[in-house]
């Protein structure tokens, strides 16, 4: 296993456990998901939302324990792109690696929109709605979190255990005032939970690529792997930790939703459906607390997203997938400075082309989709990646069949039935964005490919068996590994 230090790679020992947790529940942004997607999701299943998110908590757990089980047997900040490539086969790490680059890029833009257009919500209402200064606010939001994330992993964290300290404060009250709340629109109905809601499998598919943007994030505690205290174990559970917190806040601000506002508020509203609930829950206050919510949880969100797509992009560099110059590390802030400035001014050409796009909404709405089909497709690999690289374990016990096999193998399959499903359901922009995204991905994968990069020529393919049998002998090998004192320059830890 390749060993990473301070003045060649990435800064380890920076993260802690609570830290991990923080970025897996800020990764997923349950404000800005639910702000974003909630109306984008009652388009496509009605009040059906509830069982969407049900549904697909329940293969995206595979998939978290898939990550979990592979991130044990390979440390690595490229995460899904190291582990298809390494079981698979590298073209198909590639891919997984660019769909994850792909879509964040593109979420940059899905994400900054909002934050522009909810900052001039609270200062200038009447400009809210103005596509173009939406995205020039958005963009100064954008290039903030860009200077955080460049100045390395421990101000990252600091910055997101206080926005997101604040941003779930404020969604924790708003469920408790909504339980309080005696007025709704509608009573409440068990059969929101249930399949009937869903107009066939397409419109299953439909809800469930939604309802994967809605936890998509929580996967950020992988790339954050090499910067992680002992994170074979700690990047799994903090990813299951936060999957499970935020599927009871989606579920219940969902239901709260289909409670108090008619069909008809929720449509209208758009992506300002939580001020309108708040305001509902809340009237005088209730709105603007919510709409700081939803600027913190998408300001912090961008943050994460960064993280990923840097640390993605740094790995492909190491590895010669992509130019080497991106696998270049600042020497006083450890972090991938390349990787991000490139970031950077491919996300700010995207901002100018958003600001001529058309609506906030349906820029939201396409690229929600378009996102979800690049989610299903790099998940879905990893699923089948993390069934290959255990299957010398699987049959030694009924527990290692199900969580190391069955259920991770379920989750791939329900996302890459969901991708193909979905075709035939999604807008020709969104289609566009999503499938064409992939398709561009070849041009790097056959450029690289020829060049003759390790990554292709020479994989060392990935092996659970043999990994925790060298780990166990590693650990052995020094018995005070695992005792030592703690690293002072973790943000916080348990």
């Amino acid at each position: 296993m390749r060993t990473t230090t301070s003045s060649r790679g990435l800064q380890p020992n920076v993260l802690g456990t609570f830290d991990t947790i923080v970025m897996a529940v800020a990764g997923s942004a349950p404000a800005y998901s639910l702000a974003a997607t909630t109306a984008v999701l009652f388009g496509a299943v009605g009040v059906g939302g509830p069982a969407a998110l049900l549904y697909c908590a329940i293969p995206m757990l595979g998939i978290v324990l898939a990550y979990a089980r592979l991130g044990r047997i390979d440390v690595n900040a490229g995460a899904a792109y190291s582990w298809v490539g390494r079981t698979l086969h590298p073209f198909l790490g590639f891919l997984s690696g660019w769909a994850l680059v792909f879509s964040t890029t593109v979420f940059m833009v899905a994400g900054s929109l909002p934050a522009g257009s909810l900052t001039l919500s609270l200062v200038a209402p009447g400009l809210a709605d103005h596509t173009a200064l939406a995205a020039a606010v958005g963009a100064c939001w954008f290039l903030v979190m860009l200077l955080v994330v460049l100045g390395g992993a421990r101000l990252t964290v600091r910055a997101q255990l206080i926005m997101s300290g604040v941003e779930m404060l404020i969604l924790l009250g708003f469920v408790l005032a909504a339980v309080a709340h005696r007025g709704y629109a509608t009573a409440f109905d068990w059969s929101w939970f249930g399949l009937a809601q869903f107009d066939g499998p397409g419109g299953f598919a439909a809800g469930a690529l939604i309802a994967a943007f809605y936890y998509w994030g929580w996967d950020v505690t992988s790339n954050l792997s090499e910067e992680t205290r002992n994170s074979r174990q700690t990047a799994g559970i903090s990813a299951l930790v936060g999957v499970g917190f935020v599927f009871v806040l989606f579920e219940a601000i969902t239901v709260a939703v289909n409670v108090l506002l008619t069909s008809e508020e929720i449509r209208r509203a758009g992506p300002n459906v939580l001020a309108v609930v708040g305001q509902e829950v809340w009237p005088g206050v209730g709105g603007k607390l919510l709409v700081v919510a939803v600027l913190l949880s998408t300001v912090a969100t961008l943050e994460t997203t960064l993280i990923q797509v840097t640390r993605s992009l740094f790995a492909m560099g190491r590895d010669r997938t992509l130019p080497a110059a991106l696998g270049t590390v600042h020497p006083r802030w450890n972090t991938p400075w390349i990787a991000i400035a490139t970031v950077g001014g491919a996300a700010l050409l995207l901002f100018a082309a958003a600001a001529a796009a058309g609506s906030v909404q349906q820029i939201l709405r396409d690229a929600v989709s378009a996102i979800g089909l690049q989610i299903a497709f790099y998940y879905g690999l990893a699923g089948i990646a993390a069934v290959v690289a255990y299957k010398g374990l699987l049959l030694r016990s009924v527990k290692n069949l199900v969580v190391g096999g069955v259920w991770p193998l379920l989750g791939s399959a329900f996302m890459l039935w969901a991708f193909v499903e979905s075709l035939g359901e999604l807008s020709t922009t969104a289609l566009a964005i999503g499938l064409g995204g992939l398709l561009l991905g070849t041009v790097p994968l056959a450029v690289y490919a020829r060049k003759g990069s390790d990554y292709y020529r020479r994989p060392a393919r990935l092996d659970a068996v043999r990994a925790l049998a060298a780990s166990a002998a590693a650990g052995a090998a020094t018995p005070g590994a695992r005792t030592g004192g703690r690293d002072k320059s973790y943000a916080t830890d348990f």
